[in-house]
C-alpha cells in the first residue's frame, strides 16, 4: 500500500512539473516588443500557433522590435538559437520596425518543409499586409502558410544547399506507395525463390526429404594475403546555387542554408 501511494505521489509531482512547460509551448509564440498587436490578437496568434506546434513538433515564433540595430537575419537566427537550441525544430517571423525589414528564419525540420520557394511564396502573401501596415494580418498569413506547407509535406526531390561550401544534401524519404511496392516486390521475390526451389529439387512439404550433405558437399580452405597499397578519392566542388530554389513542380526545389552560432538556418526576408 505504501508503495502504491509513493508511485501516485511521483506521478502527481511529475505532472505538476510538466505544467509550466506545457503552458510555455502554447503561450510563448508572440514576443511583441514593438507593441504591434493587441492582447486579443496575441491570444489568437498563440492559439493558431499551438495547433501548428502540436502537429509539426516544431516551435513557432512571432517577434517584433522597434529599437534593434542588429542585422535582422542574424537577430532572427540567434533568437531561435537562444530559445530552442542548435538545430532544433523551429521557425520565426521577425518584424524589425527600426530597420524596416521582415524575415522568416527556419531551423531543424522547418528548413525542409519550407524550402526557399515556399518561403518566398509566404513572404509574397505577408508583403500584401505589411504594405497596408496590417501587422496582425501579416502574422496570421505567416501562420497560415506554415500550416499549409507542413500539411503538404516535404517537397519531392528536396535538398539543402550550404551557401558557404556549395555542398548539396538530398532529403531522402519513402512515400506510402513506395513502401507498399517495396513490400510487395520483396514478397514476390521470396515467394518465387521458394517455388523455384520446390520445383527444382522436387521437394514436398512434410515429405521427410533430407539432402545428402556428406556425400555431395566438400570444403577446401586456402590462405591468401592481400596488401593495401594506396587509394584515391576524387572530390568535386559544387558551385553555389543563387536561385530561389524553384523546381519543376509547385513547391519543388531546395533550401539555401547557412551557419549562425554553430547552428544551421535558412532565412529569407523583405524590406517594407
Amino acid at each position: 500500500m505504501r508503495k502504491r501511494y509513493l508511485v501516485l505521489a511521483i506521478a502527481v509531482f511529475s505532472f505538476l512539473l510538466a505544467l509550466p512547460s506545457m503552458a510555455y509551448a502554447s503561450d510563448n509564440t508572440v514576443d511583441d516588443q514593438a507593441g504591434l498587436f493587441s492582447s486579443d490578437e496575441i491570444q489568437q496568434l498563440n492559439e493558431k500557433a499551438a495547433a501548428i506546434e502540436k502537429k509539426s513538433k516544431a516551435q513557432v515564433f512571432i517577434v517584433t522590435t522597434d529599437d534593434s540595430n542588429k542585422d535582422p537575419y542574424t537577430f532572427a537566427d540567434y533568437y531561435l538559437l537562444d530559445t530552442i537550441g542548435k538545430d532544433e525544430n523551429g521557425i520565426i517571423f521577425y518584424i524589425d520596425m527600426n530597420n524596416r525589414e521582415f524575415v522568416i528564419s527556419r531551423s531543424g525540420n522547418m528548413i525542409d518543409y519550407l524550402n526557399d520557394k515556399r518561403t518566398e511564396s509566404a513572404l509574397d502573401d505577408i508583403e500584401y499586409f505589411m504594405s497596408d501596415q496590417d501587422y496582425f494580418g501579416a502574422a496570421e498569413s505567416y501562420l497560415t502558410s506554415v500550416s499549409t506547407f507542413f500539411d503538404k509535406g516535404v517537397p519531392k526531390g528536396h535538398y539543402r544547399i550550404d551557401s558557404e561550401t556549395g555542398k548539396i544534401t538530398y532529403y531522402k524519404s519513402l512515400t506510402t506507395t513506395e513502401i507498399i511496392i517495396a513490400v510487395v516486390a520483396a514478397a514476390a521475390i521470396a515467394g518465387g525463390f521458394v517455388l523455384l526451389s520446390i520445383s527444382r529439387y522436387k521437394l514436398k512439404f512434410g515429405g521427410g526429404y533430407n539432402y545428402p550433405l556428406h556425400e555431395k558437399s566438400s570444403l577446401q580452405l586456402t590462405e591468401k594475403e592481400d596488401r593495401f597499397v594506396n587509394s584515391f578519392v576524387t572530390t568535386r566542388h559544387i558551385p553555389r546555387n543563387n536561385s530561389d530554389g524553384g523546381g519543376g513542380s509547385a513547391g519543388g526545389g531546395g533550401s539555401t542554408t547557412h551557419t549562425t552560432g554553430g547552428g544551421t538556418f535558412s532565412s529569407s526576408g523583405r524590406g517594407f
